[in-house]
């Protein structure tokens, strides 16, 4: 049995939040969505998260760059500092196209870079990438089911 993948949304913008939200719902492409609006929740999230299981929740960080006070950089530097949460993958979706921004966050680590507005496409295919490469990184990872990026179609879809 398939397990869900979990997202963690950091975005301040509500509208951009729930634009993201209709579009992985409206795809089926995810079961999970928590949803922060700064960088301070985001790393008080997910260090929660670690003191309550012994593997890392969420499955991927989809990161906001340009968050008020701890910005998305400082949050990836805060995830690049912690042994346990380096490997987690992060997508940074932002409005900047500034070349220095992407170099920024390829030099932290971060698992992919969008420019905002996004197509469906381009993050559907950002999540398959990561979902083939988790699934190469971690075969039978803890004895945990392989991860589903999609819901199960109801009777009544």
């Amino acid at each position: 049995m398939m397990r869900p993948v979990e997202f963690l949304l950091v975005e301040d913008n509500e509208d951009h939040a729930e634009l993201l939200r209709q579009m992985l719902e409206s795809h089926r492409l995810v079961n999970v969505v928590r949803h922060v609006t700064s960088g301070e929740q985001a790393m008080a999230t997910l260090r929660a998260d670690l003191d309550a299981n012994e593997r890392v929740r969420p499955d991927v960080v989809l990161l906001d760059l340009e968050l008020p006070g701890t910005n998305g950089i400082d949050v990836l530097d805060a995830i690049g500092s912690e042994p346990r949460l380096r490997q987690l993958p992060v997508v940074v979706l932002t409005s900047s196209g500034a070349e220095r921004d992407r170099a920024a966050v390829r030099q932290r680590g971060a698992a992919s870079f969008v420019t905002k507005p996004m197509r469906f496409e381009q993050l559907q295919e950002i999540v398959e990438e990561l979902r083939l490469s988790w699934s190469i990184c971690h075969p039978g990872h803890d004895g945990e089911a392989p991860l589903s990026f999609h819901k199960e179609k109801s009777d009544d879809q």
